[in-house]
């Protein structure tokens, strides 16, 4: 599979990083912790370099996710609509739900682009 995939780059508390997930996932988002990524040879380190640009960039207002697990958060297929871009509901969306973990999550708005991560498929 080729191309990207969009991403929102978001630093999640790990007391909630399970339920934050699987409440994500009810509303077909896809959370995926970038240390453990497969598309990236050393997604450990990637994921430490990107949290460290994100506490840096927020000059010291994040400081308390410095340990916190950092995730791609990419769209289920209910959110597509083929090749066309991410519609603004999907985004609305995901915003609004961060929103409601404001204490747990630190994220800038606006997505990235990864290449794109495959979800294993139920081969029946």
């Amino acid at each position: 599979m080729q191309g990207h995939e969009n991403v929102a780059t978001v630093l999640v508390d790990p007391a909630v990083l399970r339920d934050f997930e699987l409440d994500l996932m009810a509303c077909d988002f896809r959370v995926w912790a970038v240390h453990t990524v497969p598309i990236v040879p050393d997604a450990a380190r990637l994921a430490f370099q990107i949290r460290r640009s994100l506490i840096d960039w927020s000059q010291g207002r994040w400081a308390d996710a410095a340990a916190w697990t950092l995730v791609w958060i990419t769209f289920g297929e209910s959110w597509l609509d083929g090749d066309e871009p991410i519609p603004w509901p999907a985004h609305a969306a995901l915003w609004d739900k961060l929103a409601e973990y404001s204490g747990q999550v630190r994220y800038n708005l606006g997505l990235g682009g990864v290449p794109r991560l495959s979800v294993p498929r139920d081969q029946r």
